[in-house]
Formats: C-alpha cells, sequence, structure tokens
C-alpha cells in the first residue's frame, strides 16, 4: 500500500470503494475527529494505563477503526461493505460500553468540584480525559453529519455518548 500518493494535492481524499470527497465537507471532518479520537486514546494508553483500562481501549480502537470504515462507506455502497464483511458498530457494541461504564459506576470514584484534567499528575488519566473531550467533538460531528440528511446508524450515534461517559470515568478511577 502506498502512503504518499498525491492525490489529496487538490484538496479531495478518498472514501471506501473508490468514491472522493472535498477534504473540507462534514464526512471529512467528522472521519477526522474519530482519527483525533483514537490517536488521543493511543496517548493515554502509551502513558501507563492499568491493565483493565488498556483492554477497554485496545477494544474500543479497533472498534473505532472499523466505524471509520463505516462511515467512509457512502450509503449506496454499504451493501457492498457488508457483503465484504467489514466490522460494523452494533448494539452489541453499545451493551459493552454500558456494561464497562457501570462496573466503573459501582466503584467509589471521588472527586471535588468540577474534574480537572491532569490535576492528579497522571498522563495516562489526563490522556483519557483528553481522549472523552474528542469523542464529544466526534459526537457532535456525527449528530451534524446525521441531521444534514446524511443516514448515520443510531449504534453509531449512540457509540460516542457512551464512550465519552466511559473515558470520564475510567479517568477518575483509582
Amino acid at each position: 500500500m502506498k502512503i504518499v500518493t498525491k492525490r489529496g494535492d487538490n484538496g479531495e481524499t478518498d472514501l471506501l470503494f473508490g468514491k472522493r470527497m472535498s477534504k473540507t465537507c462534514l464526512r471529512a471532518e467528522t472521519l477526522g475527529a474519530i482519527d483525533e479520537l483514537n490517536s488521543a486514546l493511543g496517548l493515554g494508553r502509551a502513558a501507563g494505563l492499568s491493565a483493565e483500562v488498556e483492554e477497554i481501549v485496545d477494544r474500543v480502537q479497533a472498534k473505532l477503526v472499523g466505524l471509520m470504515g463505516q462511515l467512509a462507506t457512502l450509503p449506496e455502497d454499504m451493501e457492498r461493505y457488508e457483503k465484504q464483511g467489514f466490522d460494523k458498530v452494533g448494539p452489541e457494541d453499545i451493551a459493552w460500553l454500558d456494561e464497562r461504564a457501570e462496573d466503573f459506576q459501582q466503584r467509589e470514584i471521588r472527586f471535588d468540584g468540577w474534574a480537572r484534567p491532569g490535576a492528579e499528575g497522571s498522563m495516562a488519566k489526563a490522556g483519557l480525559d483528553f481522549a472523552r473531550a474528542i469523542a464529544r467533538r466526534a459526537e457532535r460531528r456525527v449528530w451534524e453529519l446525521h441531521e444534514s440528511g446524511e443516514p448515520v446508524p443510531e449504534e453509531v450515534r449512540k457509540f460516542f455518548n457512551r464512550l465519552s461517559d466511559l473515558c470520564w470515568l475510567m479517568a477518575r478511577a483509582g
């Protein structure tokens, strides 16, 4: 696979199945926010998360790659995407996020006033807070894309809301 193609020199980028889009269109902005989220999770991960949280982040990062593929496929190509067996976000992924969040909510998470990312001196936890903030931006972009008339599956719309809450909880967990 060649990375430097120069195909983007005129302000366009590739979608799946040979389609092209402007680098400034809403779909590209949405995909960019999700890519930033994946990178922020990687920063937290590289800073030394607990084994439990690292396992969760690993699964989320894998899911984000599939989710980006899902959103990089135009509606008219979705059947082709599904036939090729590419990963998609489904109800089971929302349930998994809900279960993980509930696990953390059962713990005695304490904080005084508004949470201040980085106040604990933990790069890993600050990375999770950074990822949470980007997850919220990705959520806004997903909703904006959906409300623009480009349908986004319900599970994808819910995914970022659940994920941002989970990131907040994991950043506060001892």
